[in-house]
């Protein structure tokens, strides 16, 4: 198995959800970690809470808005060596296909798509050199037929598949892993904020756990250098 120790991640959206497990998750590998969202305040707490989960981590912090082009946002030297990167920062709409505006769609798909391929471009040097691992946390609607609501999600999300599927037949040549994993309902503050929109009571303990993803992500990382797991589903066992 692949030792994590004092290997260099670059995690998305670890400020909050998934991808805040999946940055603690490796922290607690022994891992060097980069953090990255778009809000300072979150950021500053995100890197306080990795300190305290596993003190004396290497923790620097990038203030990226995936919103918006990454060329501007990204430090002039990125690293010549990087590990791992996870890809855990996602938007979300939840109406009909029908209701969703051009301008909305883009957004969602800069964000779930774009931001993604272009960040994965911007350190494929890096991850070449290091013979590193790509994460993408997708969703369990990339892998059902779109269906009205939330079309536009779903959508953007089998681009992010594409697009995945695409990096890996570009980089496995240079020793690059690429792995899409796919969850199901999360108990995580979208996930929350998405059962009220519907109107239901939330059933947090029966849905999977940020950190069930989070220990996924780990043990397919440390997955020997002869295998690569390219997909992975993972869903709630308990039914709501």
């Amino acid at each position: 198995m692949i030792d994590l120790r004092d290997k260099l991640a670059l995690v998305t959206g670890a400020t909050s959800g998934i991808g805040a497990a999946i940055a603690d998750a490796l922290a607690l590998q022994g891992a060097r970690l980069i953090v990255c969202g778009s809000d300072p305040e979150r950021l500053r707490r995100a890197r306080a809470r990795i300190n305290e989960v596993a003190p004396g981590t290497d923790v620097e912090a990038w203030l990226l808005d995936l919103g918006e082009p990454l060329a501007a946002q990204l430090p002039a030297a990125v690293p010549t060596a990087l590990d791992v990167l996870v890809h855990a920062a996602g938007d979300y709409r939840g109406e009909s296909i029908l209701a969703t505006t051009p301008a909305q769609f883009e957004q969602l798909l800069r964000i779930n798509a774009v931001a993604p391929l272009a960040l994965t471009q911007a350190l494929a040097d890096g991850l070449r050199a290091a013979q590193g691992q790509v994460v993408f946390v997708n969703s369990s609607a990339a892998r059902q037929a779109p269906k009205a609501a939330p079309g536009a999600y779903a959508a953007s999300k089998h681009a992010l598949a594409a697009i995945a599927g695409a990096l890996r037949d570009g980089l496995n040549e240079a020793g690059v892993r690429v792995l899409s994993i796919y969850p199901g309902r999360t108990a995580t503050p979208m996930q929350a904020a998405l059962f009220e929109r519907e109107g239901r009571d939330y059933p947090a303990d029966k849905l999977l756990q940020a950190g069930d993803i989070a220990a996924a992500v780990c043990d397919a990382l440390r997955l020997p250098r002869t295998a690569e797991l390219t997909d992975l589903d993972i869903r709630p066992l308990q039914k709501w």
